[in-house]
């Protein structure tokens, strides 16, 4: 008696996902550490300067951590109320956080005390930063101003009104020390000269604005608000270059990589999109447990650091890149090593020794090769085999079908089997590589419970179900082999119709083909 083969299964080619060098590169991050703070992180910043610790703005507190540290190397904690937007100077020296209490601190990073303290706003702080030059300080608050700061004298220089919202955002330029951005939820991005009483630009972003950047060389500015990342041209008067729409909700923070080449965003969807700088098309993204209110980036691209709004600091850090010397792998044999005796012929004298080899089988082949049908398409009509696996089901019915048996597992059945099986069908009968075989089964069912029909509503439902889906694949078809003969009577129109004469050139004994296109 011949052993029983089990069935084979239809494999299906699957588009698998595309794997690029930024998705190898930002893959290259190890498993996140996560950090509770206090409350919600509302600030995330690094260091400039070398050991790069970066600052946490979470409650009332300030928190310095160190690269790999998962504690608090440094605490500030001398606020009364909740603490925003603590910032560093650019040579890592100082830090400046705004209040809830309408009060803005700064702070020597070596000690705990404010050096200074600046008075002047009304409402909450939740923007503060430093000029270029490191001895003025920017600031915008929910009392709708912006104001601008002399750190020796601790004094004010000059306060602008010209927002209506409240200011929530902003950042200063690198390339020119009097040059300050600030974004507000009226919707809108000023542009501030410390040497002049006015802004000197205002762009109109369209939702209230949650974080705006600006580019390395000073040209470019990003502002996000709403779920739309923008582009602006400063040079040319703040001309939009570009709008991003990747996200689900609210964009609440960005940032760029130490090249400026890729801009990550973060938002309350708990997604961290990437962009190319280029093309500003998505090429990676990081999902997160809860929405995302701060993210930075350190200066070498080193961490990433991600603040939620359940008060958890996700902080993920590159591998490191293996050394050649500390790397080297144990010398390996020859190829010549493994295809060895792999063209042996066996001689006559020589015995010959197989191991059999235990095959297991699936609970349906095993109920095939005991010849029970029904059961068999009973095993592959379980949810988990039918959601994950049809082509499973479908090769067991096509074997049935082969055996010739198909039509007495079918029938038989219950209402609540007769269910299963016409959602299955249904649902997997549009498929092109299920289309002939279940074609095939709706037929068989539809014969043998016609009798039936109105008996039950579930079954009946399902059967409408099944007429409907029919119906409209029909319709697509129908649509399809419209659109294709629209197609080729177009291309039939636009195609160049060529003569060629050929001529004979006896003078050097070649055939010359003239290509004579009638316009």
């Amino acid at each position: 008696m011949a052993a029983y083969k089990p069935v084979v299964v239809q494999a299906c080619p699957k588009l698998g996902e595309k794997i690029t060098q930024d998705t190898l590169y930002w893959r290259g991050y190890k498993t996140p550490v996560q950090i509770k703070e206090f409350g919600a992180v509302n600030n995330i910043d690094f260091s400039p300067v070398p050991p790069y610790n970066y600052a946490v703005t979470a409650s009332s507190r300030i928190h310095i951590y160190g690269r790999y540290s998962q504690e608090p190397i440094k605490t500030f904690s001398r606020f009364r109320d909740s603490a925003y937007g603590a910032t560093y100077r650019d040579d890592g020296q100082l830090l400046v956080a705004g209040s809830e209490d309408s009060s803005i601190r700064l702070f020597d990073v070596s000690g705990r005390a404010p050096l200074r303290q600046f008075d002047g706003h009304t409402k909450p702080v939740h923007l503060v930063g430093f000029l270029s030059d490191k001895y003025r300080i920017f600031s915008g608050g929910d009392d709708y101003s912006t104001n601008l700061w002399d750190i020796p004298s601790a004094t004010e220089i000059i306060s602008y009104s010209e927002h209506t919202d409240y200011v929530r955002c902003g950042c200063a330029s690198k390339v020119n020390a009097d040059v300050f951005i600030t974004g507000s939820y009226d919707h809108t991005v000023k542009l501030f000269d410390a040497r002049t009483k006015s802004s000197v630009m205002t762009i109109e972003h369209g939702h209230p604005v949650e974080s705006v950047l600006l580019f390395p060389s000073g040209g470019l500015l990003v502002s996000a608000g709403g779920r739309y990342v923008k582009v602006w041209d400063v040079l040319k008067g703040g001309q939009l270059l570009v709008s991003l729409k990747n996200h689900h909700k609210t964009v609440t923070c960005l940032c760029l990589n130490s090249s400026g080449q890729r801009l990550l965003s973060g938002s309350l969807d708990r997604h961290v999109k990437i962009y190319s700088t280029t093309s500003y098309k998505v090429v990676h993204s990081f999902n997160y447990a809860t929405s995302i209110l701060s993210l930075a980036l350190s200066p070498e691209d080193e961490t990433i650091v991600v603040g939620m709004t359940n008060g958890v600091l996700n902080v993920k850090h590159r591998k490191p890149e293996e050394r050649n010397e500390k790397s080297q792998k144990k010398r390996q044999p020859a190829y010549r090593t493994y295809v060895k005796g792999r063209t042996y012929m066996p001689k006559q004298e020589d015995f010959c020794v197989s191991k059999p080899v235990k095959r297991v089988l699936r609970k349906y082949d095993k109920l095939l090769k005991s010849f029970e049908s029904s059961r068999a398409l009973d095993a592959v009509l379980e949810p988990p085999i039918m959601l994950h696996t049809p082509e499973v089901t479908v090769a067991v019915m096509q074997e049935l079908h082969h055996r010739g048996t198909l039509r007495s597992a079918l029938a038989g059945r219950d209402e609540k089997q007769v269910n299963l099986l016409l959602t299955f069908v249904a649902r997997r009968v549009i498929e092109p590589r299920f289309t002939p075989m279940l074609v095939t089964v709706a037929d068989m069912i539809t014969d043998i419970y016609q009798p039936v029909v109105g008996q039950s509503a579930i079954v009946d439902k399902q059967f409408l179900k099944l007429q409907e889906a029919i119906g409209k694949e029909i319709d697509y078809q129908e649509e399809l082999l419209e659109v294709l003969g629209m197609m080729d009577t177009l291309f039939a129109t636009f195609t160049e119709k060529r003569d060629i004469y050929l001529e004979e050139n006896k003078s050097n004994g070649l055939t010359e083909t003239i290509e004579i296109n009638r316009n």
